[in-house]
């Protein structure tokens, strides 16, 4: 096995990826993703506390790319507009991997166990979001609401993303969605 090749991490997704449209999650073992990437399933769990993880590895950036786009926008925005912002810088984080968060999505929306991971995973950045905008100076329940609106807006553009065709960037989606949002909470 060629275990010395770089971009472990990046194989397995791929490897697991692949294995999970093919087979379905259920079906497929961290030793057959391995074994896809070339690498041994010692390496696997160097990276992966579990085959759920593969699709949820990056989750702990975004949220860190999130907390801390958000802790940098002007201190004069207000709390929704922060939060707009925050969403328009972290689309960059999605640049050019249309195909794969398709996917992704795809092998999460056909399994129950990784919906719930997904919407726990989402309530995480939800809960840092609010404490990021509580640092701020945003008193309850103005934070913890402009946590779930930038959650909501962010889940409902993404899976508008990744039901299109990826000629359009994420940003596109995000916005129109905070857009409607507003919409939807002035009456207009």
């Amino acid at each position: 096995m060629s275990r010395w090749e770089p971009n472990a991490r990046g194989r397995l997704e791929q490897a697991a990826l692949a294995l999970y449209s093919e087979r379905g999650f259920e079906q497929t073992t961290a030793a057959q993703i391995a074994e896809r990437a070339g690498l041994t399933e010692r390496t696997f769990f160097r990276h992966y506390a579990d085959k759920r993880e593969v699709l949820f590895g990056g989750a702990s950036a975004l949220e860190q790319a999130f907390v801390e786009t958000l802790a940098g926008t002007p201190e004069t925005a207000a709390p929704i507009d922060a939060m707009g912002s925050t969403l328009q810088i972290v689309a960059d984080f999605f640049l050019d991997r249309h195909e794969f968060a398709r996917q992704r999505q795809a092998v999460i929306m056909a399994n129950t166990e990784l919906r719930e991971r997904e919407l726990i995973k989402l309530a995480s950045l939800s809960d840092a979001l609010a404490t990021t905008l509580r640092g701020r100076g945003v008193k309850d329940p103005a934070a913890s609401l402009t946590a779930e609106a930038g959650i909501a807006v962010f889940k409902i553009g993404f899976e508008r993303w990744v039901g299109a065709d990826g000629e359009r960037p994420l940003a596109d989606f995000l916005r129109e969605s905070l857009d409607e949002l507003k919409a939807v909470t002035t009456g207009g």
